[in-house]
Parts: C-alpha cells; sequence; structure tokens
C-alpha cells in the first residue's frame, strides 16, 4: 500500500505514498476496505467539522473517500509512479500541488488546506513503516510538479526555507 514517507528514501526524505496514473477507473471488484474511521476534516480552511473516512485498497492504489455532510472528497494514492490525486466535481482525477503531514495532531492537509482530516491510523502507519525517519519529526510537505510527481520534500524547519 503506498505510504506518504515511502516516497523519501531513508536519511534523504521519506515520502507520502502520493498517487499515479491518476485517470478516472471504475473500482475493481478485488478492492478491500482498509478500515473505517469517524474524525474530523476541514475544507477550504474552514472550522473542522465531523466526517468519515474510507480507506480502499486496490492493487497499486490506495483511495481515501471522506465524508464530510453531503460532500464526498475522495484523495488517490498510487505506487507505480507514485502521485497523488483528487477527484474534483466532474468525478475525474487532477494531480494535487502539495499535501503536509502534522504528526503532532496527527492531521494530514491536501493542496494546502483544501482538505485536512485528522486520521490516526494513516499517519501511525506511517510511523510504524519508518520509525527511524520519523523520530522527533513533526512537519513532513511534499509539492508535487504539473505531472503529479514529487518535485521537493522537506521536514520541520527545513519547510520554512523552501517558502
Amino acid at each position: 500500500m503506498p505510504r506518504f514517507l515511502s516516497l523519501l528514501a531513508p536519511g534523504v526524505c521519506l515520502a507520502l505514498g502520493l498517487g499515479a496514473a491518476l485517470s478516472a477507473t471504475p473500482a475493481r471488484a478485488q478492492s478491500e476496505t482498509l478500515y473505517t474511521l469517524e474524525t474530523t476534516c476541514a475544507l477550504d480552511g474552514g472550522a473542522a467539522q465531523p466526517c468519515m473516512v474510507e480507506a480502499m485498497e486496490d492493487e497499486d492504489v490506495t483511495t481515501y473517500r471522506h465524508t464530510i455532510g453531503e460532500r464526498t472528497e475522495t484523495i488517490r494514492i498510487s505506487e507505480k509512479p507514485v502521485r497523488m490525486g483528487r477527484q474534483d466535481g466532474d468525478d475525474t482525477w487532477v494531480f494535487l500541488s502539495s499535501a503536509a503531514v502534522r504528526f503532532s495532531t496527527n492531521t494530514v492537509c491536501f493542496n494546502g488546506t483544501d482538505l485536512c482530516v485528522v486520521n490516526p491510523n494513516y499517519l501511525n502507519s506511517i510511523r510504524e513503516e519508518n520509525p527511524e525517519g520519523t523520530q522527533g519529526r513533526d512537519l513532513l510537505r511534499v509539492l508535487f510538479g504539473d505531472d503529479g510527481r514529487v518535485v521537493l520534500a522537506c521536514f520541520d524547519e527545513g519547510c520554512e526555507e523552501v517558502e
């Protein structure tokens, strides 16, 4: 399963298992639900509100469906190559420009604060997969190019240098 921190080589940049071939394709019958989580999400920099996250895995793609009231936001992370995308209002996939993790609050944000979600399941799995790379870290940011591939990753105060 793709992970945010698996993009970054140990000691260089760990990475966020972020998305691939983000063209709209129907879910396959062999999709597996990894977990469902009741948590809080925020849209467009707004206030946190209750939401439901459903994580599903299908071959080299993990999809996270966030249901916030009447609205559904879907993020897809693919592995080969690692890319990350968001389903827009037309049900097509568009590449993300950025993603960020704040371990101290268990928060993941996409495209700045377009969608933020408290997801300890996801962040704990990142910590478990790479304990040395995440130890003592709080902030991880990843920027993507126009093709959806990682062009920059930074940690903590290193992210201040790239702003």
